[in-house]
């Protein structure tokens, strides 16, 4: 499904929802502990988590860009739909010229293959440098729990079916890409990294995974998930990134949470208004 679009800079740009991820309550955890760990899950009703996966196509001077490419069916049925919302876009993939991946995880980097091949025939791949680094580094894999290995098997797929076209990059602006910046924003992957679209009287920044529960992490930060590689540096990330979104006054969006919208300042905390 594709939603209606925002123009920033030279970019327009249009949000993908590549389907619907659920969970168990069980994915929750509190920086405070178990026992606010189980109020949370308490005060939930006991009610597991169900987050939009997006990913987005920019459309710009320099051609067409997807920020990350959804699961294609990696995950079954309920996610994988982004390709089709580009198909009904009228964009097919050997249009798209290169994507910028947020970090190397299944929901948003799985959706580049079929199979093991590249389903993008020419497109380049960016990636941030620091993820890369990370995950196809054998001590680093050996260090990670069986369940967590998956970004490693990734990376490599990526590593081999993308040579030649595979560009780690570091922070600051996006190479090629004038207008965009990479943010670290790191702890749910070392490299994990926003885009903030500068744009003359409004800049976008796409936050990825910083947030999943737009209204009740804005509300309480505290709140994160079991998917972060470091849960205390995606906290501190979280908390720091709250603060400077409020201050701003960007718009942003992410890859779980739903439209678009603003961080406000509320008491001690924030709370997520949106925009469309």
């Amino acid at each position: 499904m594709m939603h209606t679009g925002h123009r920033f800079g030279q970019y327009d740009i249009v949000p993908l929802l590549d389907g619907v991820f659920e969970a168990p309550a069980d994915v929750l955890i509190h920086a405070a502990g178990d026992e606010a760990r189980r109020r949370l899950i308490e005060k939930r009703g006991g009610k597991g988590i169900r987050v939009d996966v997006n990913c987005f196509v920019l459309r710009g001077p320099d051609g067409i860009t997807l920020i990350d490419a959804g699961a294609a069916d990696a995950f079954g049925p309920a996610l994988g739909k982004a390709r089709a919302a580009l198909q009904e876009a009228g964009i097919r993939p050997e249009q798209i010229d290169r994507v910028l991946l947020t970090h190397i995880h299944g929901d948003h980097a799985l959706g580049l293959f079929d199979g093991t091949a590249p389903w993008l025939p020419r497109a380049e791949i960016l990636v941030p440098e620091v993820d890369l680094a990370f995950f196809t580094d054998p001590a680093a894999r050996s260090a990670q729990p069986e369940g967590k290995r998956g970004p490693f098997d990734i990376a490599a797929n990526l590593v081999r079916a993308y040579a030649g076209r595979l560009r780690p990059f570091p922070n600051g602006q996006v190479p090629g890409m004038p207008g965009i910046e990479a943010l670290p924003l790191p702890g749910h992957t070392p490299g994990h990294t926003g885009y903030l679209l500068r744009g003359a009287e409004d800049s976008l920044l796409i936050w990825a995974d910083t947030l999943h529960l737009q209204d009740e992490q804005t509300a309480d930060p505290d709140i994160g998930l079991i998917f972060d590689t470091d849960p205390t540096t995606a906290l501190r990330t979280r908390r720091a990134l709250l603060e400077q979104v409020a201050q701003e006054g960007w718009l942003v969006a992410g890859s779980h949470i739903t439209g678009f919208g603003r961080v406000r300042r509320a008491g001690a905390a924030f709370s997520f208004v949106t925009e469309g």
